[in-house]
């Protein structure tokens, strides 16, 4: 990844990361800082776009998506809308953002496919990593995923 003389970062991904699916790492601020090396975009989006925002500011990440009130859909369609990277990653961890990948144009990835590919590691399977709780959905996903 290179920055422009514009400042513009040059990578060929932009990468969304919805919000249990980053609650999912064992350190979210390291996955964002090392996407942010080979990723013109990295960002949180979900439907509760308030738990995004504390989310972020609790873990003073930078968020490249600007998500106003809207819901998940009308975020991920606008921020492929704007962005030209050749590639548009969503990182989610249900078969709704499955489906919310497939029809605004993104490939989709789960948690455990991304940590491979770039080296990050899962938080424990017990849904708790440092101070962080993932939720009670996410908990239930990933026993329902054994």
């Amino acid at each position: 990844m290179s920055i422009a003389a514009d400042g513009v970062r040059s990578g060929e991904m932009t990468l969304a990361f919805e919000l249990d699916a980053i609650r999912a790492f064992d350190d979210p601020g390291v996955v964002v800082a090392d996407a942010r090396e080979w990723s013109r975009s990295v960002g949180v989006v979900a439907n509760d776009t308030e738990a995004v925002r504390a989310f972020v500011d609790e873990r003073d990440l930078r968020q490249d998506f600007e998500l106003g009130d809207r819901d998940i859909w009308l975020i991920m369609e606008g921020i492929r809308e704007d962005s030209d990277a050749p590639r548009h990653v969503f990182v989610g961890t249900t078969p709704e953002d499955s489906r919310i990948a497939d029809a605004t144009g993104w490939e989709y990835r789960t948690p455990a496919e991304v940590a491979d590919a770039a080296g990050w590691s899962l938080a424990a399977r017990d849904g708790r990593s440092g101070s962080s709780d993932p939720g009670l959905l996410a908990r239930l996903w990933a026993r329902l995923s054994r």
